[in-house]
């Protein structure tokens, strides 16, 4: 990995539209930035072939479009643009142990409880003990440069929806359907480097751009 590779980024690729770059660089400085493992081709159809079924219902539910659908393992929030190489220099010391893994994306449920969905998601099965202990390692790595473990426990999901109105007709029937694919698969894909995303919020919904690909290249 080249740190360079940040500091030389075109900003038009990380969601800064050029024409504003100026006046949003001196107001702010900083840029929402996660940390993810990406979806294969072949996960995010399935996953969109379900989000089809539940939507079918009429429920008031932003879904996330297919080319969205990431695992989130660290959300850091707004970051000052001067930190983001070292943000970069932790995930690469964070992976250093690990080599690439295969994760099976399964399991449909919902948070608080499947009676009363308010974020749609998919959960992991095979992989999902190297995705834990990845996770700590993250954290451990982060923890230095200014980003504090999380108190809760990490729950790893793939976020599929979000209600938008919690009272609304056709829960009853999304409720039931969660609970019937629970057994749901999206099947595997192979874990092979973290994404550090940039998020930029915006009425039609949030983007999504690439700041940087850290492999899992681990060396005997």
């Amino acid at each position: 990995m080249q740190l360079a590779i940040y500091l030389n980024l075109d900003l038009a690729r990380i969601g800064y539209n050029t024409q504003e770059v100026p006046e949003r660089a001196a107001m702010k400085n900083t840029i929402r930035t996660f940390v993810a493992v990406e979806m294969s081709d072949a996960v995010r159809q399935r996953a969109a072939e379900l989000i089809g079924v539940f939507a079918a219902t009429g429920t008031k539910v932003s879904w996330v479009k297919p080319h969205n659908l990431h695992l989130t393992l660290k959300f850091l929030d707004e970051v000052p643009l001067s930190l983001i190489p070292q943000v970069s220099a932790a995930v690469q010391k964070a992976v250093v142990a690990f080599e690439p893994f295969e994760l099976e994306i399964c399991t449909a449920w919902a948070f608080p409880s499947t009676n009363r969905p308010q974020t749609l998601w998919l959960g992991t099965g095979h992989g999902s003990e190297t995705l834990f202990k990845l996770h700590a390692a993250l954290e451990r790595a982060l923890k230095p440069i200014g980003f504090p473990k999380e108190h809760r426990r990490f729950a790893a999901h793939l976020t599929i929806g979000r209600v938008r109105t919690p009272c609304q007709g056709g829960m009853n029937e999304l409720a039931l359907l969660i609970q019937q694919h629970a057994d749901f698969t999206a099947g595997r894909l192979p874990v092979t480097e973290l994404v550090v995303f940039s998020s930029q919020l915006t009425p039609q919904g949030a983007i999504y751009e690439v700041i940087n690909r850290v492999e899992l290249t681990r060396t005997e």
